[in-house]
């Protein structure tokens, strides 16, 4: 009985003591100290050991202003000898506390100097100064550390340290040192540099950084600073600034860098950096060995040619393909070069038999499942254009089935509804839908939504769908290029239907097809109209942020971008577009990145 007795007694100590940390804790963090402490304190006297025990008691102490007691029990226990150093930090500190910090200083310096002794402490007692915001300490530990073992690395803290002390420049060294021992470091070095800097060349930080890496760079010729002085351009959107730190990096890499060339490229066409693209593509031509590189950066140029000269003879475009389709053939490993030709045709031409001839040749060569998802939606596409609805239903059906578990498939999935509603079938696009408002990728789940509401909100309200279907010729118009004519019909329904649920719909649609073509102020009314008739509507989180985009990108008028861009922050939180624009606002309103 007596064994059993003690075997039950043994087995509940730990449920005690789980039980009474748990308590601990809870009330130590409710900022409720006097409890904590009757249970720290028991919990000490039980595990002496348990350093973290130690330190919540005596934090106890320093709250409740009991130095005393902090005091007597930090210095017998190290006077006893075998106490972890950091208790030296922990009484200087309850003396500054206290208000005495001479006695402070001579307890801080005695944590310094276990160090001399054994470097590999310079961790936790840095560390424990930290804490505690003695950074000038903490800094001490760190270095005096690294000079009496030259294998530890404490530049991470050390510059961390400088950022809090708010050593902008300082720091930007420490994390200079430490990439030159430890390149691996780069990404979270790069995070920590983009809460420091701004999207403005001329902001101080930025210039500190530039000097710091230009300084490195001159001192010791790698490519690491090549490519944070690239990194630190492109975050500033100087793309050509950029280009000459990657062509450094190239002219010692190799191959490697050519792709990093061609990648800045299209970061630069993609920002509308065009002569930075075009420069940037260029060069990949010139030097490139790889068919397939070369390739892709001619297909760039001749796009970015376009882009910059919309008036462009059509005719010498097409034999600008012509010749590259002569020269790479038919292939597995150049359909992106196919594609691009077949849309061409399609969607610039006009010449949509010569495209769907080509892409249903690309179809006969042996591909895998995803290369031909790919071809068949490209194809679908034009098959649309031509309202071949039924023909490219099939095709983006097959792909849905093909890749039911990729995003392609639930691409594939939304073009079959968005298909269905060209065609007039509206029930069956609402089922395709509902299904892709859980889809993984948050484009094609918010264009389901819109598009789900745009069905179901009008077709309730006009069981005919007179008016859904005009809006569904609009927007197939628009598809077609067909612009005047989709514009027409836009203005037929807000005439016609005036006061209808479609009518915020066609306004909004309006307003981006009046944007496109350059009509700003025109587009800025239709967007407008939105918030005063339909400001409760599920559209006015839609015209608040394209009235911004257009004042901030078009109109120069940062003022009452921010205005509308507040409006979205404060009362559409829920909105897709909460976040591009929260973040647009706080670059207009001068924040670093780190508060973007």
């Amino acid at each position: 009985m007596k064994t059993l007795v003690t075997c039950l007694f043994l087995l509940a100590c730990p449920l005690l003591w789980g039980q009474e940390d748990f308590l601990a804790k809870q009330y130590f963090e409710d900022g409720d100290f006097d409890k904590a402490l009757v249970f720290y304190e028991k919990l000490v006297s039980e595990n002496p050991r348990r350093t973290d025990y130690t330190e919540r008691m005596i934090q106890c102490y320093q709250q409740l202003e009991q130095f005393e007691k902090a005091i007597g029990y930090l210095e017998t226990t190290l006077e006893a000898g075998q106490a972890y150093p950091t208790l030296f930090i922990d009484l200087g500190y309850t003396y500054l506390l206290k208000g005495e910090p001479e006695r402070a200083e001579q307890w801080y310096a005695r944590a310094l100097e276990t160090i001399d002794e054994n470097p590999s402490l310079g961790y936790g007692i840095g560390n424990k100064f930290q804490r505690y915001s003695l950074l000038d300490y903490a800094l001490q530990a760190y270095r005096a550390a690294m000079e009496r073992n030259p294998e530890l690395d404490f530049n991470f803290q050390i510059a961390r340290i400088y950022g809090e002390q708010g050593q902008v420049e300082a720091m930007f060294e420490a994390y200079a040192d430490l990439l030159s021992i430890r390149p691996s470091a780069k990404p979270n070095v790069l995070r920590v540099w983009e809460a420091f800097i701004s999207t403005d060349p001329e902001a101080q930080n930025n210039v500190l950084l530039r000097r710091v890496l230009l300084r490195r760079a001159q001192q010791n010729p790698d490519t690491l600073w090549n490519e944070l002085l690239s990194w630190l351009f492109l975050q500033q959107g100087a793309y050509a600034a950029a280009l000459n730190q990657e062509k450094a990096i190239y002219l010692r890499e190799g191959l490697e860098g050519l792709e990093r060339i061609a990648g800045l490229g299209r970061i630069a066409e993609d920002q509308g950096a065009l002569d930075a693209a075009q420069a940037a593509f260029e060069y990949v031509v010139k030097e490139s060995e790889d068919p397939v590189q070369t390739l892709n950066a001619r297909l760039h140029l001749i796009d970015i040619g376009l882009i910059k000269d919309p008036e462009a003879d059509l005719q010498k475009v097409r034999r600008a393909y012509q010749e590259l389709v002569d020269q790479y053939g038919f292939a597995s490993n150049t359909l992106q070069l196919q594609v691009a030709y077949a849309k061409f045709l399609a969607f610039r031409l006009g010449d949509t038999d010569t495209a769907i001839a080509l892409l249903k040749n690309s179809l006969e060569l042996p591909l895998p499942n995803y290369t031909q998802g790919y071809l068949k939606l490209n194809l679908g596409d034009i098959l649309v254009l031509e309202q071949r609805f039924n023909e490219a239903l099939v095709l983006f059906s097959q792909v849905q089935k093909l890749l039911k578990n990729d995003v392609m498939g639930q691409e594939a999935r939304y073009k079959v509804a968005q298909t269905s509603f060209y065609k007039g079938d509206f029930d069956w696009a609402l089922t395709q839908l509902k299904v892709l408002r859980n889809s993984t990728s948050q484009l094609i789940a918010n264009d389901a939504m819109q598009l789900s509401l745009t069905i179901s909100d009008n077709t309730f309200e006009d069981s005919t769908q007179v008016a859904l279907r005009k809006y569904a010729r609009a927007d197939l118009l628009a598809y077609q290029n067909k612009k005047e004519e989709a514009l027409e019909v836009l203005e037929d329904i807000l005439d016609q239907h005036k006061g209808e649920r479609i009518e915020d719909e066609a306004l909004l649609r309006h307003g981006q097809m009046l944007e496109e073509k350059g009509a700003f102020q025109e587009a800025l009314m239709s967007y407008r109209k939105i918030i005063a008739f339909y400001g409760d509507g599920i559209l006015a989180d839609d015209a608040h942020y394209a009235l911004a985009e257009v004042y901030r990108k078009h109109l120069d008028d940062p003022a009452q971008a921010m205005e509308h861009y507040r409006e979205i922050i404060y009362s559409h939180q829920d909105s897709y577009y909460f976040p591009l624009a929260r973040r647009q606002f706080r670059i207009l309103r001068g924040d670093t990145l780190e508060e973007l």
